[in-house]
């Protein structure tokens, strides 16, 4: 059970823990992306608004997907009825989106694979976190900018943000903001939880950054034992 010190004011459900299975062993810890969207957010809401309600709505469901390992334990949606639907695709539903991972399942795209910056379909839940936390080492910070509606249908933009201080799929990283804006509908039962959550953004805001930093360069060893031929490392195959 979290202590009113360690406590995550943006995601209460990390005080009910008691028989909870996480994946890494223990409850995750927020502090550094908690920092991160503070210092950055663009937006402060009332104690107790519906958009601070939904804004921690929200990063309390994505740390459930990416924290907890079973359907059973999860407080912020409704298992039976959950489905995820990401600029118009076919839904996923809760054992979809939690076996995939919440990276995978947000960048699932249609494009020709020639054209895919990311192909989640070559990506486990763990190669893909390991990718963003990599590229990302604060976080990946989330805001609510608007809410439009109310429940139990909930219409909202959103702001997605961090720095590349690390790298990405074979490129360096610059330093700079990467963020990308989106649209979302969140719809819910009488208990608040989420039913469907539809989004729609364009990776392309995201991966225009991440793809920004040059690629990095590996030595290889020539048959004449000379290491001064230089390999570009390709960036979707690491």
């Amino acid at each position: 059970m979290a202590t009113r010190e360690n406590r995550d004011k943006y995601r209460s459900v990390l005080e009910d823990t008691d028989q909870v299975q996480w994946r890494y062993g223990n409850p995750p810890e927020y502090s550094s992306v908690n920092q991160l969207f503070e210092e950055g957010q663009t937006k402060v809401w009332p104690e107790g608004s519906l958009e601070e309600t939904v804004q921690n709505a929200i990063k309390s469901w994505e740390m459930e997907f990416s924290h907890k390992i079973r359907l059973q334990d999860f407080k912020t949606i409704n298992p039976e009825k959950f489905k995820l639907f990401v600029n118009g695709r076919e839904g996923l539903s809760a054992e979809d989106t939690l076996r995939l991972g919440s990276y995978n399942a947000l960048l699932k795209n249609s494009l020709p694979k020639k054209f895919q910056y990311y192909k989640p379909e070559e990506e486990s839940f763990e190669s893909s976190h390991d990718a963003f936390r990599s590229a990302l080492p604060r976080g990946f910070a989330w805001e609510i900018l608007s809410v439009y509606s109310g429940p139990p249908v909930i219409a909202f933009k959103f702001r997605h943000w961090g720095y590349f201080e690390g790298t990405f799929k074979g490129h360096a990283p610059t330093g700079e903001m990467v963020q990308f804006l989106g649209l979302g509908v969140l719809k819910v039962d009488e208990s608040l939880r989420a039913e469907e959550i539809e989004i729609y953004y364009d990776p392309g805001e995201l991966f225009g950054g991440l793809l920004k930093g040059p690629p990095m360069t590996e030595t290889k060893t020539t048959d004449s034992g000379d290491n001064t031929a230089e390999k570009q490392s390709c960036p979707f195959t690491h």
